[in-house]
């Protein structure tokens, strides 16, 4: 899969922006503050329909305009895609594939498969378990429809039973039929998502310890650790056993929504223990395995963007990175630095065509 163009108009710091851009390796290069990025993560908005960095859809228009748009023409299995997303204020975001809308976003996810390595992701490692259930939950809704779905259903129902506990608790009620109606809807949605979930990090996690092995020369021993509430017992029993911690704290205290994945360096804590460079190196496994997970699924070698790649990291492990895309079949390449001389030298190393875009 390739993106042969992309157009920017009135997205972030971009009044109108094109560019044509090279089947195998672009370079982004400029100093900071100057959209590097933006242009990354525009191409991020074409397959995902959001920005990987900024949640608020509006703040994604340019300052004092009242919409942006982004279109992207792309090569698939030899087939020509156009797609566009837009979003006008006080509207609604807009994905169309070939000129036709979505009508559903979802239905979009894994179109377009892409990974991105960005000094965002250390959020990973220092933030709460949402942003981990996240990841998980990312890369395999990008070949799996349904795992998207039924994470969709069981997100509804999970609000509308918290909703139900926070009006039992101000009117003095309960109604045990109700929250069973609940439970059992939880527990259908919540089993399959966590049975897909213990799956996928059991084919995972032995090629993320691959790709960090590669990456640090072996020099160190890392893990992965799945924690569910799920291993103790089924959802139902749960969720019947915590029905009193429930009613007190106004909301649903054990589920799949609740999961979380630990990350370790010789069997301690990374965000403790880890180095800058080893949760650097930590990181890139993590994604370089999603993309590996990802081209395995659906057949297709993912886009792959890399931001500010030389952050935390020298020019030789960056260099070993990128002899990697080399030695492999990658498929394209997106990188953003700032400086471009730095950039060509390790680009330079492998030997694909590329291209440097100076902003």
């Amino acid at each position: 899969m390739i993106l042969k163009s992309l157009s920017l108009l009135n997205y972030k710091n971009f009044d109108s922006k094109s560019f044509t851009f090279n089947e195998k390796i672009n370079c982004i290069v400029g100093n900071n503050g100057i959209g590097k990025t933006n242009v990354l993560d525009a191409i991020y908005h074409l397959s995902f329909g959001k920005s990987y960095f900024n949640p608020v859809a509006t703040q994604n228009i340019k300052h004092n305009e009242e919409f942006f748009v982004v279109n992207g023409d792309y090569t698939k299995e030899d087939k020509n895609e156009k797609v566009m997303v837009s979003l006008k204020r006080g509207q609604k975001k807009v994905i169309k594939r070939n000129g036709k809308a979505y009508e559903k976003f979802s239905e979009h996810i894994g179109f377009l498969p892409l990974v991105i390595i960005s000094p965002a992701d250390r959020n990973l490692i220092i933030e709460g378990s949402t942003t981990r259930r996240k990841f998980i939950d990312s890369v395999i809704s990008q070949s799996d429809k349904t795992y998207l779905s039924d994470l969709i259903k069981y997100n509804k129902v999970l609000t509308q039973r918290n909703a139900l506990l926070k009006y039992f608790a101000l009117n003095h009620a309960f109604n045990a039929d109700t929250i069973d109606v609940y439970n059992t809807q939880l527990t259908d949605y919540g089993t399959k998502i966590f049975e897909k979930r213990d799956a996928f990090l059991k084919t995972f996690i032995p090629i993320f310890k691959s790709r960090y092995e590669a990456i640090s020369n072996g020099n160190e021993t890392v893990e992965l650790v799945y924690d569910s509430h799920l291993f103790k017992n089924d959802l139902k029993t749960l969720l019947q056993g915590s029905i009193n911690k429930d009613k007190a704290l106004h909301y649903t205290s054990v589920g799949i929504h609740k999961d979380d994945l630990s990350f370790n360096i010789e069997e301690h804590p990374i965000k403790k223990f880890g180095s800058q460079g080893q949760q650097k190196s930590f990181l890139i496994a993590l994604k370089l395995a999603q993309f590996d997970f990802i081209k395995t699924q659906s057949g297709v070698n993912p886009i792959l963007l890399l931001d500010d790649i030389f952050d935390k990291l020298d020019e030789h492990r960056v260099g070993q990175i990128i002899k990697l895309v080399d030695n492999e079949d990658f498929g394209q390449l997106f990188i953003s630095d700032t400086h471009a001389d730095r950039t060509e030298n390790v680009i330079k190393q492998v030997h694909q065509s590329y291209e440097i875009f100076r902003l």
